[in-house]
């Protein structure tokens, strides 16, 4: 059965979510192609692809196609989002023929970069192909009241960037963009360890570290994890226990680099929309945004207050698939 469809989509640099309006999150995978680099053959996509990161032979590789939200291999991006694609109908059960797509771009976006992810996208079928700036689809999809004359602060903490943007009247008055997020985050603890004890992890490990004990720059009560690596004198595998407390210090230099992009574009705001952020603060979202503490340390190191989103981690696609139904608002926001 054939029936035209619209598409949100979120094209992040750590996971690629897709929304309908019919079934709200119907995707949410890991933006990981695993493909033979003899064959230049797409073998897997998604979680599937990231579950092959440090454990395949040489001939295959497990690569991300995106950086910092914009698309860094075309090819291999167009694959995995024509593989996405037919998830997506297997999903819903029909064909999905010409969908209109909206994909959310960072707001530092070149046109080149635009042009990139709408070509890739339309050469996956899609009719329409329309753009939102990440920091606005955030904003809706945290049921920001974004096309009302008030300032709404959002603070995107992805897997590559940290967007914080002022929004009103639906569009972004002030942004700032900063190449932290939680990668960045992922390669201080494999430096750390590393540095530390000279025991090499991936960044799976890493990244459970970070959910586990990583925290924000708050007094906590220490928390202990033990962890396995190669040890990089004997070559041998190599169990470490961490704390939380040193897991902190390795943490502290993005975190207060994301500190000072939120300082920098709230001094930017216009004094008329200032008051708006005393009274309404900021919203965090994004998977950064679960850090342990992140919220506390925000709120006290600015003095306003700050909400976590409802769904950080789906702010983004939830938004971009709210935003279907205003297509020609959008239209002027993407331009």
């Amino acid at each position: 059965m054939f029936q035209t469809t619209h598409i949100g989509i979120d094209l992040g640099t750590a996971n690629i979510l897709v929304y309908t309006k019919q079934k709200g999150i119907i995707m949410n995978e890991p933006s990981v192609v695993a493909i033979d680099i003899n064959t230049k053959k797409v073998l897997a996509v998604g979680t599937d692809a990231k579950n092959m990161i440090g454990k395949t032979p040489s001939h295959i590789v497990a690569i991300r196609p995106l950086k910092n939200g914009v698309i860094a291999d075309f090819d291999i991006t167009t694959e995995m989002l024509k593989m996405v694609m037919k998830k997506v109908s297997k999903i819903l059960g029909r064909t999905v023929r010409k969908p209109t797509v909206v994909v959310c771009t960072p707001s530092g976006a070149t046109t080149v970069e635009r042009r990139a992810i709408t070509d890739a996208v339309k050469l996956c079928g899609a009719k329409q192909v329309e753009l939102i700036e990440e920091p606005v689809a955030a904003a809706i999809g945290a049921d920001l009241p974004v096309h009302e004359p008030t300032a709404n602060v959002v603070v995107d903490i992805g897997g590559g960037t940290t967007e914080v943007a002022i929004i009103s009247y639906g569009g972004v008055v002030t942004c700032e963009t900063i190449r932290v997020g939680g990668d960045k985050m992922d390669d201080d603890i494999i430096h750390h360890v590393r540095k530390q004890y000279n025991v090499l992890i991936g960044e799976r490990t890493a990244e459970n570290i970070k959910k586990e004990i990583g925290y924000a720059l708050i007094d906590h009560p220490d928390q202990l994890m033990e962890i396995r690596g190669r040890d990089l004198v004997t070559g041998l595998p190599k169990t470490v226990e961490l704390s939380s407390s040193e897991i902190q210090s390795a943490l502290r230099e993005s975190l207060e680099a994301i500190l000072e992009t939120v300082r920098s574009t709230l001094e930017q705001s216009p004094p008329e929309l200032s008051g708006d952020i005393v009274d309404h603060g900021v919203v965090i979202t994004g998977g950064g945004a679960l850090l342990n503490g992140l919220q506390d340390w925000l709120t006290s190191e600015l003095s306003v207050p700050v909400h976590l989103a409802p769904n950080p981690l789906e702010s983004v696609a939830i938004g971009t698939g709210k935003s279907l139904s205003m297509l020609q608002q959008l239209n002027k926001i993407a331009k």
